[in-house]
């Protein structure tokens, strides 16, 4: 299916299944702050590209990076290692992450390979997010910029946990570059136009979201 044919072809019950979860609730939010990084455990030349895949999505939906968050001093947390015991080492980490110890005995028996745990402002925009990636030999032969780019999509909007279970929010373009999935694109960057809240529980939600989306792609035509 070519690009466009992927945004035609976008549905509103698409949309709602992306922010619906397992249990059948409706949850949808986008960060409220401007993003701050910081990554552990990864080279110098893989923080090069997750940073640029940071910072090519926020310049995308217009929306800002930070040296530093007044509250937290990095807001998005990245951390790359062998075995999840390792987090409990981690200084200061339970503080920020709740109950961290039964979360990693709960993520080791399920033999998990990544985790996001978000936190979120009053309004219920999301003001911090923990992104754990465990190189077992799966992750390990993923690409770096696949990598990166897959678990950056995935902490820009408070997704559905089976949003990307049966298909990649990536695509690949015919020269073979790892792009960002155009339907998915144009649902992030319709998130984050101010005239969508921050937070939405309600599905009807999804309906001002496709509706967005088509509004921005004919915009996009016309100029």
């Amino acid at each position: 299916m070519s690009q466009p044919d992927q945004i035609a072809n976008l549905t509103p019950q698409m949309v709602e299944r992306c922010f619906t979860r397992s249990d059948g609730t409706y949850l949808f939010a986008r960060w409220g702050r401007p993003i701050a990084p910081i990554a552990f455990g990864i080279q110098d030349d893989t923080l090069s590209i997750l940073k640029g895949a940071i910072e090519a999505i926020c310049t995308m939906v217009g929306h800002q990076v930070a040296e530093t968050d007044p509250e937290l001093g990095s807001n998005l947390m990245f951390f790359f290692f062998r075995e999840w015991a390792e987090l409990i080492a981690v200084p200061d980490l339970d503080k920020l992450v709740p109950d961290l110890a039964p979360l990693v005995d709960r993520l080791t028996a399920a033999d998990a390979n990544q985790y996001r745990f978000f936190r979120f402002d009053d309004d219920g925009g999301i003001k911090a997010c923990f992104v754990f990636v465990r190189m077992d030999d799966d992750m390990g032969r993923v690409p770096a910029d696949t990598l990166c780019l897959s678990q950056v999509v995935q902490s820009f909007l408070l997704w559905s946990d089976q949003a990307f279970t049966d298909r990649s929010a990536l695509a690949k373009t015919p020269q073979g570059h790892v792009i960002l999935r155009p339907d998915i694109a144009e649902i992030i960057r319709a998130a984050y136009d101010p005239v969508l809240p921050g937070m939405a529980r309600d599905p009807s939600h999804a309906l001002r979201l496709f509706a967005r989306v088509g509004q921005l792609c004919q915009d996009d035509r016309f100029q």
